[in-house]
């Protein structure tokens, strides 16, 4: 596995290191040894999987308040997505801002995300399916997000989205914490 930093604290992009041949190729995915040795501590509660029968579709911008928590692991496992994280840890040097990348079945590429940063994404290709590692149990009465199109973000998607449920589409403006 292959860690690179992005520009949010604690959010790294994890590549896998394919051993391949003519049968195809063996690759690991997800090892704790392998996390904690590049500074996250991580381990899986349950694992949740988001199917999207359109591209288009828009999921987010979403995270689960204190005093749970919800880090994961994000991986697309069919068709093309554009994930988002946003810092939203008060204190952070890095609070408000995001960063985006293509994840795809093909380039198998995964966001480790921590707490405390909200999470969505938009669906590049029909049929894309979205596996999440979940690091907390999820708590409903802690749910909470942020607007996809939020001015105190400015997220620059590379398409607009044609599908987008009412909740994501309608929470408020975001109000800086000091």
């Amino acid at each position: 596995m292959k860690f690179t930093k992005t520009n949010i604290a604690g959010v790294d992009l994890i590549e896998l290191e394919t051993h391949e041949d003519n049968r195809g190729f063996f690759a690991r995915s997800f090892c704790v040894d392998e996390l904690g040795d590049n500074g996250h501590d991580f381990a899986v509660h349950q694992a949740n999987l988001s199917f999207n029968h359109h591209a288009g579709t828009l999921r987010g911008m979403h995270y689960q308040a204190a005093p749970v928590g919800d880090p994961k692991i994000v991986r697309c496992i069919a068709g093309r997505i554009f994930d988002v994280v946003i810092d939203l840890r008060a204190g952070s040097p890095t609070y408000c801002q995001w960063t985006g990348a293509e994840l795809s079945a093909q380039n198998r590429k995964s966001f480790i995300i921590p707490e405390g940063c909200a999470h969505g994404f938009i669906t590049l290709d029909e049929n894309s399916e979205v596996m999440y590692l979940m690091g907390a149990p999820f708590e409903a009465n802690l749910a909470a997000g942020v607007r996809w199109n939020d001015p105190a973000f400015a997220i620059d998607w590379p398409i607009t989205p044609s599908l987008i449920n009412d909740r994501d589409a309608n929470y408020p403006d975001y109000e800086r914490q000091k």
